[in-house]
């Protein structure tokens, strides 16, 4: 648009002063123009001939090219004060509270905007208030999510066998729970990490429980879905509310199934955002601003050989526990227990716990669930349930082949090549390989 348009619209206004669409007209052209002195000026007669609204958001966009970012976040916040819902006037404003470093007030103006309009999308507020950090230091006690926190009702009795690991478990978590005063006699806070790692499906998430029961504590268990948040500093504020919540609830054991997601090597992230989440769970862990005491953080992990080294240094996880998958003893006993009210014949439960060497637990759910698959399939014909007899649980070992041989197969070149210190002796004596 010329200056003779921009002059006939002048002269237009000056037969017709209180046509607002004429003015409007102008002072929408003249901010497109970037001729932001005479726009200002069109604006401000449109607010007094009628304070309205749009004149007003107008105005705004005049003072935000201007840089004038006070101004324009003052303009924009009577008007929100007022009433206004509209997505535009949202988002002018959380541009104008970035320009201004007011990070956590832009990143809820930008919400606002998209509850409104769920499609809505901004290049510049996507690129500056999405997946970045900033710290936050008043945690209220309503934004702890009291969601997480649970009452075990199992302990270690429904743990088949597992032995040795319950033992280790005993020794580092539940003696001190029990004794408190001895610890404190030595000045030694009753707290820290274990770190279970082994193949999938072999128990950890149920023995993090039962510990938690065994001891009658109360159990938080979160994985990364639990923790991450698109927007700036939520992630870490999630996770430090979650510690807050064990902190305030001892004794308490926190259990994060999958922490080589959160607690992946700092050196091999990408972006920021997930050094920074690393970084808070660390200071999470050492307890810099709040007492640990009496707060237990179990991780598990298919992936050990993922996780960044700080997390293994003493006060963390500074107990490594091989959870392999479950011996001859131990299958039978989970065999008993999962098939334990329901219609069974004759089983060789031993027969059954010896075909099933390098089984999982989850694997042995799955040949439980294929033999119980086709007990239902013979009992449709005469709606008489048929018991489960040792033959069926072999047909389906035949049909369903042990998970953990993958997972063995990487965790040996590691156990070999990468083992330094030691860290995967477990694997090679399980594996009956020689260093």
């Amino acid at each position: 648009m010329n200056d003779s348009t921009i002059d006939g619209l002048r002269a237009a206004l000056s037969h017709s002063p209180d046509n607002a669409p004429l003015r409007y007209l102008l002072a929408d052209t003249l901010l497109a123009l970037n001729r932001l002195e005479e726009a200002e000026t069109e604006y401000s007669v449109l607010v007094s001939m009628s304070n309205d609204i749009r004149a007003k958001v107008g105005l705004a966009n005049v003072f935000y090219k201007k840089e004038s970012y006070s101004i324009c976040n003052v303009i924009l916040e009577e008007l929100i004060e007022s009433g206004v819902n509209d997505k535009g006037v949202f988002a002018l404003y959380a541009k104008g509270l970035l320009k201004e470093n007011s990070l956590a007030k832009a990143i809820d103006a930008y919400k606002k905007a998209l509850t409104i309009d769920p499609h809505y999308y901004d290049d510049e507020l996507d690129s500056h208030l999405r997946y970045k950090s900033i710290p936050d230091d008043n945690i209220q006690e309503n934004d702890i999510d009291h969601r997480f926190l649970e009452k075990p009702t199992i302990n270690f009795s429904d743990v088949g066998g597992m032995d040795a690991i319950k033992k280790e478990i005993e020794l580092k978590i539940i003696k001190p729970l029990l004794h408190p005063e001895l610890y404190k006699a030595y000045g030694k806070k009753i707290g820290g990490g274990i770190l279970l790692y082994g193949p999938p499906g072999c128990g950890k998430t149920y023995i993090a429980k039962a510990t938690a029961g065994q001891v009658h504590s109360k159990f938080i268990s979160i994985t990364l879905n639990d923790i991450l948040d698109m927007w700036i500093g939520s992630s870490e504020k999630n996770l430090h509310n979650l510690f807050e919540l064990a902190r305030k609830n001892t004794p308490c054991i926190i259990f994060i199934d999958e922490i080589d997601a959160l607690g992946a090597s700092r050196s091999d992230m990408k972006q920021s955002s997930g050094r920074h989440l690393i970084n808070q769970f660390l200071q999470e862990l050492d307890g810099i601003d709040n007492t640990n005491d009496g707060v237990l953080i179990i991780g598990a992990t298919n992936t050990p050989w993922n996780l960044d080294p700080a997390f293994r240094r003493p006060g963390r996880f500074d107990r490594i526990i091989f959870v392999p998958p479950p011996d001859a003893i131990t299958r039978e006993s989970i065999l008993r227990l999962k098939l334990h009210n329901k219609p069974i014949g004759t089983i060789d439960w031993k027969t059954i716990a010896k075909k099933t060497e390098s089984y999982s637990g989850a694997d042995i759910d799955a040949i439980i669930d294929i033999a119980i698959e086709k007990k239902l399939e013979d009992s449709f014909a005469d709606g008489i349930p048929k018991v489960i007899e040792s033959n069926d649980l072999i047909n389906a070992i035949k049909k369903h082949k042990p998970s953990t041989q993958e997972w063995f197969s990487i965790a040996k070149n590691f156990a070999m090549f990468a083992n330094d210190s030691g860290l995967y002796d477990d694997i090679l004596t399980f594996m009956n390989i020689k260093k």
